[in-house]
């Protein structure tokens, strides 16, 4: 595997899934893998989980890792031709190439504007790396997925699940802030390539990018969509027609005890208590959120072992 920018860079999703729990109970066992290895993990924003999941991913590997928060450096110029006289000090052809001089891999998390949509689809900012960076480039979220994310939740559906092929829905949330799509595009091509019964439910106008959601069941009803699941994926997205706006903060959406019944409840992390989901499903034996977040290391840690494998 060279690069992982989204999920079909994985030769195999029920591999990898396989093998990222095989190393849960070994974690150092590829230490001597990343030996005299560095990573170069860059932040556009602001992150709690993924920089310390994947760190933690890559120091088990034995690789040495170097963090650095871009926007506290300097802005980088992404556009082609541009005269930079303005707030741009360093163009990303340079940066990419000068950076790899210092990374054997390099992982790059950035959000999209939510404002271009032709722009964000482009994903502008981490295939700029892919394009200029001479090292394999991790996906740590971009402006239209977030593949770690998407594999760490397909590790904890399969060490979970008490069927063969579980009923798993993605049901949207109110939350007072317009999000990304980057969490829920992902999901759903997961959950296309797994053995599960998926559907997805949120309010008419929230669809999402058709491209994406292909042949997977929509329903409007979130009660009936819940009905019979056994594992609930709950997130907020933001309008994709109407692009980035808020269209809808519909409260009776919230993740609930009664609705959720007998169901698993699944969230990325940060959540709203009491906005997405209730206290009383969050502080229940059926949250698996904290699951999902140790998963993450363990998807990171598979990632970059497939990436160092490769050479």
């Amino acid at each position: 595997m060279n690069n992982y920018i989204n999920i079909k860079d994985l030769p195999s999703v029920e591999l990898a899934v396989q093998e990222a729990i095989s190393l849960k109970s070994d974690p150092n066992k590829y230490r001597s893998l990343g030996t005299h290895k560095t990573l170069v993990m860059l932040f556009f924003n602001a992150s709690l989980r993924t920089r310390l999941s994947t760190e933690k991913a890559a120091k088990q590997l034995g690789m040495d890792v170097i963090v650095l928060n871009v926007t506290d450096a300097w802005q980088l110029e992404f556009d082609s031709g541009v005269i930079m006289n303005l707030d741009k000090s360093e163009h990303v052809i340079e940066a990419a190439q000068v950076i790899s001089q210092y990374a054997d891999i390099l992982a790059v998390r950035a959000f999209p504007s939510l404002k271009d949509k032709n722009k964000d689809l482009s994903e502008w900012i981490i295939n700029s790396f892919v394009t200029y960076a001479t090292v394999p480039i991790v996906n740590m979220e971009s402006a239209t997925g977030h593949p770690l994310q998407a594999l760490a939740d397909a590790i904890t559906i399969e060490e979970l699940k008490t069927k063969s092929r579980p009923k798993v829905v993605l049901s949207w949330a109110p939350h007072p802030k317009a999000l990304p799509h980057a969490v829920a595009n992902s999901f759903i091509e997961i959950m296309q390539t797994i053995d599960v019964d998926f559907t997805i439910t949120h309010p008419e106008g929230y669809e999402l990018n058709p491209d994406i959601v292909k042949e997977t069941p929509v329903i409007y009803d979130q009660e009936a969509a819940l009905k019979d699941a056994d594992f609930v994926y709950v997130k907020n997205w933001s309008n994709y027609k109407d692009y980035g706006k808020i269209s809808s903060e519909d409260s009776s959406w919230m993740m609930t005890q009664e609705k959720l019944k007998t169901a698993k409840f699944m969230h990325c992390l940060p959540v709203r208590r009491n906005v997405v989901v209730e206290d009383a499903v969050m502080d229940s034996e059926q949250s698996i959120v904290i699951e999902q977040s140790n998963n993450r290391t363990y998807a990171a840690q598979v990632v970059l072992k497939k990436i160092l494998e490769n050479g």
